[in-house]
C-alpha cells in the first residue's frame, strides 16, 4: 500500500459514534443551505425492506427534535411489486424513474435512477442508501454526512461495514474482492484504503455529484470512486464505519453479471474513451451457462451496460431547476 494512502486511511477513516447527533444537528444549522441532506432509496421490487428503512429515516432523523434529514426520497426503478406503496406508507415521497426527465427514455440499472435523482432532490448533500437492507440503522446515514458537515474540505464519503457470511458474499464482498478490489490497486492505488468501494452507501456533495458521468448500471460506484479522485483528490473523499451490513444475497450468475458491468468501467476508464450513452460500439457480452432440463449446459448471453449519463450540470433542465432556485 502506498505510504499516501496508509496516511489518508490515518486522516479520512472514522467510525460512526466519532460524531454524535447533537454535534452534526448543530453543525448542520451553522452550515445552513450547505448543510441541507437528501436522502435517496434507489429501488426495485424491494417491498419487504424499503418501508422499514424509510421509517427508522423519518423516526429518527427528520422529527421536530432531530432534523438532521430534509426530504426522503424513494426513486422506484419499474417495480411490479408494492415497492411504491410500501415506501410512501412509511412516509417517503416516491418518484417513478420514467417520470424524471421523460424526454429521454431510461436506460435500465442502479447508476441511472442514481443521476435521474439528482434531478427531483434539492439538498446540498445527497446521500444514497441501498433499498435492500435489513435491520437498518440510523448511523448508516448520520455516519456517512457526519464528515461532510463538519468538514467543508471533503466531498464525499463512503460506508464502511462488516458484512455477515449469511449474505453469501453480496455484490460488496466476492464481486470486490475478485474484481474491483484488484482493479483498484493495479490501476488506482490511490484508492486501494477503500474497504468497501461497491458498496452502496455514500454521501456527496451535489457540487461533485453533479460534475460526474454516472454509468447506468452496476459500475457506477466505482465509477464514481475514479472520477471523484481524478476531479477532486484523495484528501477530499473519506469512509466511516457504520457497523454491520445486512443485505439481500445475489446469485453467482447475477454476481457474475455485475463484475462484466464494472469490469466494464473501470475499462472504459483507462481507455479514456468517450463514455455517454449513444456513443461507441456495440455492447460486449457475457455469456453464462446454466444446465437445461434435457441434462446439458445452454447458454445465457447477456449484454453488458456501457453506456454512461453525462455529468448533470450539461443537462438543461438541471440548469434551469437550479437557476430557479434549487427546488426540486
Amino acid at each position: 500500500m502506498l505510504e499516501e494512502v496508509e496516511r489518508w486511511m490515518d486522516r479520512r477513516s472514522w467510525s460512526a459514534a466519532d460524531r454524535s447527533l447533537e454535534l452534526l444537528l448543530t453543525a448542520k444549522k451553522a452550515a445552513g443551505a450547505a448543510g441541507t441532506i437528501s436522502v435517496v432509496l434507489p429501488a426495485l421490487d424491494e417491498e419487504a425492506t424499503v418501508g422499514s428503512i424509510v421509517r427508522t429515516i423519518r423516526e429518527e432523523l427528520m422529527t421536530p427534535g432531530t432534523p438532521l434529514v430534509d426530504e426522503l426520497v424513494v426513486l422506484d426503478s419499474g417495480s411490479t411489486d408494492r415497492t411504491a406503496g410500501v415506501a410512501a406508507e412509511a412516509g417517503a415521497r416516491v418518484v417513478h424513474r420514467d417520470s424524471v426527465l421523460p424526454r429521454l427514455p431510461a436506460l435500465p440499472g442502479k447508476g441511472e435512477v442514481l443521476w435521474r435523482s439528482l434531478l427531483v432532490t434539492s439538498g446540498e448533500i445527497v446521500c444514497y442508501v441501498d433499498s435492500d437492507l435489513r435491520n437498518f440503522r440510523s448511523r448508516f446515514v448520520s455516519g456517512i454526512v457526519g464528515p461532510l458537515l463538519t468538514d467543508p474540505e471533503l466531498q464525499l464519503v463512503k460506508a464502511v461495514y462488516d458484512r455477515p457470511l449469511e449474505n453469501g458474499g453480496g455484490q460488496g464482498g466476492r464481486v470486490t474482492e475478485l474484481v474491483a478490489r484488484p482493479l483498484l490497486n493495479l490501476h488506482w492505488p490511490q484508492l486501494a484504503g477503500f474497504v468497501q468501494p461497491l458498496g452502496g452507501e455514500y454521501a456527496a456533495r451535489r457540487s461533485l455529484l453533479e460534475r460526474l458521468p454516472f454509468p447506468v448500471g452496476y459500475g457506477v460506484e466505482l465509477g464514481m470512486l475514479v472520477d471523484s479522485l481524478e476531479l477532486v483528490g484523495l484528501d477530499a473523499l473519506a469512509q466511516v464505519d457504520v457497523g454491520v451490513r445486512h443485505h439481500r444475497h445475489q446469485d453467482d450468475p447475477a454476481l457474475g453479471r455485475m463484475a462484466a458491468t464494472i469490469y466494464r468501467t473501470a475499462q472504459a476508464r483507462l481507455a479514456g474513451r468517450e463514455r455517454f450513452a449513444g456513443s461507441g460500439p456495440v455492447r460486449p457480452l457475457l455469456t453464462q451457462f446454466h444446465r437445461s432440463a434435457e441434462g446439458g449446459f445452454e447458454p445465457n448471453v447477456h449484454e453488458v451496460p456501457t453506456e454512461e449519463r453525462p455529468p448533470m450540470v450539461t443537462v438543461p433542465e438541471y440548469l434551469a431547476r437550479r437557476a430557479a432556485g434549487r427546488v426540486a
